[in-house]
């Protein structure tokens, strides 16, 4: 899963009375899932499509996540924690990575490709948290320590009725660490994110 590195700040926290990210318009958030689609069909074509983004807001540098759904059930997700690029390129790059990096599953076929649904997530900056502050369905959590680290984005404790307790724990799941490593001394970060896919529009 391509991320880039997360800068530890020890003395930063999160400020949830600040918005998450700034509002994408619908005509915004279109313009980037068909970006997502045409980066999928593009690669399964060898053709290159231009990353130039097409106004100063999509040229913002930001984290972006991008999950690919075939009859609904997820197909691939892969994203960047933090900013690494214009949004607009962050889409089109994690659209193709979901469909053919994520090894999870096997590469995207010329067949799914035309039926499969996007969501993307764009994050704001990930920034230290005390475990307690953490708020189900409006934080996700990266947790890491000892070189290991997990994500899990904000929909995904509402989606399966997680309190915050199942939340942490199952975030240190994903980095490999005990479900208590968040009681025992992991860095806890939290992020906003702004969420919006085919079926949101």
């Amino acid at each position: 899963m391509p991320m880039s590195p997360l800068q530890h700040n020890s003395s930063s926290a999160v400020d949830s009375s600040e918005p998450s990210v700034h509002a994408f318009s619908k005509e915004e958030r279109i313009l980037l899932l068909r970006l997502a689609h045409d980066s999928i069909a593009s690669a399964l074509q060898s053709l290159e499509i231009s990353l130039d983004p097409p106004s100063p807001h999509l040229a913002e540098p930001r984290g972006v996540f991008t999950s690919l759904y075939l009859r609904g059930e997820l197909r691939g997700c892969v994203g960047y924690v933090l900013p690494a690029s214009s949004v607009y390129r962050a889409v089109a790059e994690t659209a193709r990575a979901a469909a053919f990096e994520d090894n999870r599953f096997p590469p995207v076929g010329k067949d799914e490709a035309p039926q499969l649904e996007i969501e993307v997530s764009v994050l704001s900056p990930p920034q230290p948290i005390q475990a307690q502050d953490v708020q189900v369905g409006r934080h996700g959590l990266l947790i890491s320590q000892d070189g290991r680290r997990g994500l899990l984005l904000p929909q995904v404790p509402v989606e399966r009725s997680w309190d915050r307790t199942t939340f942490l724990e199952q975030t240190c799941r994903k980095a490999g660490l005990s479900l208590e490593a968040w009681q025992k001394g992991a860095a806890i970060h939290a992020f906003t994110a702004e969420i919006f896919g085919d079926k949101t529009l």
